[in-house]
């Protein structure tokens, strides 16, 4: 399995071994576009790896801060207390650059600035970019995305309007 994200078409792919598209989700990237530098809250570009899967067991809607679940359940109530929060639901897929100077190490450091692939609210807008930095799904479609990936999966960041050669299976 690999992952395919088409920045333009705001898609993740999830590609099979047989070079198939076995599922398709709407997601959300930065509001700032693409790019690496640490504190450009941009998504990053290139090839990646989920370095770590984490919140397996959670509840749907599960808040996580700093990588660990708080105990709550989102509620619009509760994002009425901490608003123009990038809330990050359910579970996390940690991504970790692959392409030194470019996705890893120094100011580029994809892992080091706390990218992930993450859960968020339902009434956010998926399919268009919005996030601080991460790719932003619905939580059903990430719970069923995490489940069919492991720590090591490949993941290309597209910001080309082309994604792979996979056949859909869909």
């Amino acid at each position: 399995m690999r992952i395919e994200i088409s920045v333009p078409w705001q898609v993740l792919r999830l590609i099979n071994d047989a070079e198939s598209i076995s599922h398709e989700y709407a997601v959300s990237t930065s509001i700032n576009g693409v790019g690496e530098l640490n504190g450009s809250f941009c998504t990053p570009r290139g090839r990646h790896i989920i370095r770590a899967k984490i919140g397996a067991g959670q509840p749907l809607n599960s808040v996580f801060v700093r990588r660990r679940p708080t105990g709550e359940i989102y509620t619009p109530e509760l994002a009425l207390q901490y608003p123009g929060r990038d809330w990050i639901l359910t579970r996390i897929l940690w991504l970790s650059g692959c392409e030194v100077g470019a996705n890893r190490l120094g100011e580029v450091d994809t892992m080091r600035r706390c990218i992930y692939i993450h859960g968020t609210p339902d009434e956010v807008q998926l399919g268009v970019p919005g996030s601080h930095g991460c790719v932003r799904m619905r939580n059903a479609d990430l719970c069923e995305l995490f489940e069919n990936v492991r720590a090591g999966t490949m993941v290309d960041v597209l910001p080309e309007a082309q994604l792979g050669n996979a056949k859909s299976s869909i």
